[in-house]
């Protein structure tokens, strides 16, 4: 096909070295050059073997073969489950593809560095691939309370990949558990809890108590993903994994999901209880700082007066803030209603897919403290923060706190307090990654030589001994359930 039409070949390479692009003028004249022994540099097709990496490199799943599925359009594409071992997103970040040139570089790609293998963590052995973001939200809906008609579930199942359907109910109403079971293995057991301890069982491949969220599906959590891996092998795995993240989005798609600007709306009453938690800690701050005034406040071991004070202002404020958020908690929820009533942006939290209570709280009611150092904004000009407060102002505006919340907007002295704690973090976060890459390669210098032995015991190249025992039990954390042996399924097995 030449180069220009895909599948097709850009060069051929003479067996002396010498390369000679193939175009549609010398296409005829290398067809008749060619024999055995010239290597043709051939498009890449579908199941070819790559190597995939994200930098920075920090653990070995940042480096990782995927099998190619060429499609239209210039970016590189990937499944959104295998995002969390590469650290990626997709807003710009950009990823290297190498292609194994030999048959011993292809195989050895593919039976030590494929995805499936690399499923379980080194770090703390348990699965580090998992369902993220929409997946999550979907099977924390579906396997709470959703019921379908017979039909609908067929349909969500068929667009998840699961089209045998001999163990689905012949009831017209399905619900979400059921559903959501057909994806597991019908002879898999699991007893495990929610994120609010709710316990969740699965017996023979039916889940019959409890839900599903970030606990037992997300990344690094739980062990219902790293038992299926150990009971049916990776590639089984990775499969069910697969089903399990469809299944999640195609329930959203199909029941429909959303988030606004309107979930961090309150009821009046909640809005007054705010104002009365923030009013009433205000005088407290007020009280504080005359009780200072007075030189009756009583300090703290080895801290002067006025650290006493920065200190329980600081205490003070950061309680308003965590009560407000309480009530942000309690008024956002519909009462006693279903999941599917409440607003999206708590399902997310609920489910562990995203955000955190606190977030909503920072949106609707009070954005609290800002905190330069763990302590008040206390930089500025001499005797103030900024020129437009009075100069010794202890009280809460003029360090720094933040009453309203980001829906209702920030005056301009809490906007520039924020860009303060803002850049603050920034610099510690570009600094922080040289230190931790420095202090890693020294690291990695100084225990290159340490190897385990065959008596178990740890020791550098002399042969001196490190530990007798590798990691003082001799567990090898990633054929671990989270760093510890489960004995008593050992003992059920057996």
């Amino acid at each position: 096909n030449g180069n220009s039409k895909y599948p097709g070949a850009n060069y051929i390479v003479r067996p002396d070295g010498k390369k000679k692009k193939i175009t549609d003028e010398t296409k005829e004249q290398l067809i008749e050059e060619i024999q055995p022994g010239y290597i043709v540099e051939r498009h890449l097709m579908d199941g070819d073997i790559s190597i995939f990496n994200r930098q920075p490199s920090l653990h070995r799943m940042s480096m990782m073969c995927h099998k190619i599925r060429v499609l239209p359009y210039k970016t590189l594409r990937l499944n959104p489950a295998v995002c969390a071992p590469y650290n990626a997103d997709f807003d710009g970040d950009e990823m290297n593809l190498h292609i194994p040139q030999t048959e011993e570089a292809r195989a050895e790609a593919e039976i030590l560095m494929m995805v499936q293998t690399q499923l379980i963590s080194p770090r703390y052995g348990l699965s580090i691939i998992g369902c993220v973001q929409d997946a999550i939200t979907g099977n924390y809906i579906l396997t709470k309370e959703l019921e379908m008609s017979r039909n609908d579930a067929i349909d969500i199942l068929y667009s998840a990949g699961i089209d045998d359907f001999s163990r689905l109910s012949k009831k017209e109403k399905i619900s979400g558990r059921e559903i959501f079971s057909m994806v597991l293995p019908s002879d898999f057991d699991f007893k495990g809890t929610a994120r609010d301890k709710t316990p969740v069982v699965i017996e023979d491949g039916m889940l019959k108590e409890g839900f599903m969220d970030k606990a037992n599906l997300g990344e690094g959590q739980g062990l219902m993903l790293r038992n299926i891996h150990k009971k049916y092998g990776q590639e089984k795995a990775i499969d069910i994994l697969g089903k399990l993240f469809r299944l999640g989005t195609k329930t959203l798609v199909k029941i429909g999901f959303t988030t606004g600007i309107s979930d961090t709306d309150l009821p009046g009453e909640a809005n007054n209880n705010i104002k009365k938690i923030l009013e009433t800690s205000y005088i407290d701050v007020d009280n504080l700082i005359q009780t200072y005034y007075d030189k009756k406040l009583e300090t703290f071991p080895g801290k002067t007066m006025l650290e006493t004070l920065e200190l329980k202002i600081l205490e003070r404020l950061n309680l308003a803030r965590n009560e407000t958020g309480k009530i942000v908690a309690e008024f956002s929820r519909t009462k006693g209603s279903k999941v599917l009533n409440q607003t999206g942006t708590l399902i997310m939290s609920d489910s562990g897919a995203r955000g955190s209570p606190l977030n909503l709280a920072q949106m609707s009611a009070c954005v609290g403290q800002q905190a330069l150092r763990g302590a008040r904004i206390v930089k500025g000009y001499k005797g103030r923060t900024l020129s437009c407060f009075k100069k010794d102002d202890l009280r809460p505006n003029a360090h720094g706190f933040i009453k309203g919340g980001f829906k209702e907007g920030l005056n301009p002295h809490e906007f520039f307090f924020m860009a303060m704690t803002g850049r603050d973090s920034l610099m510690d976060t570009a600094l922080r990654t040289p230190k931790s890459g420095y202090l890693y390669r020294r690291l990695a210098n100084a225990l290159q030589d340490v190897k385990v032995e065959y008596d178990y015991t740890v020791r550098e190249a002399s042969g001196k001994i490190i530990q007798f025992k590798y990691g003082g039990d001799g567990i090898d954390v990633s054929k671990s359930e989270g760093g510890r042996i489960n004995v008593d399924s050992i003992i059920a097995n057996n």
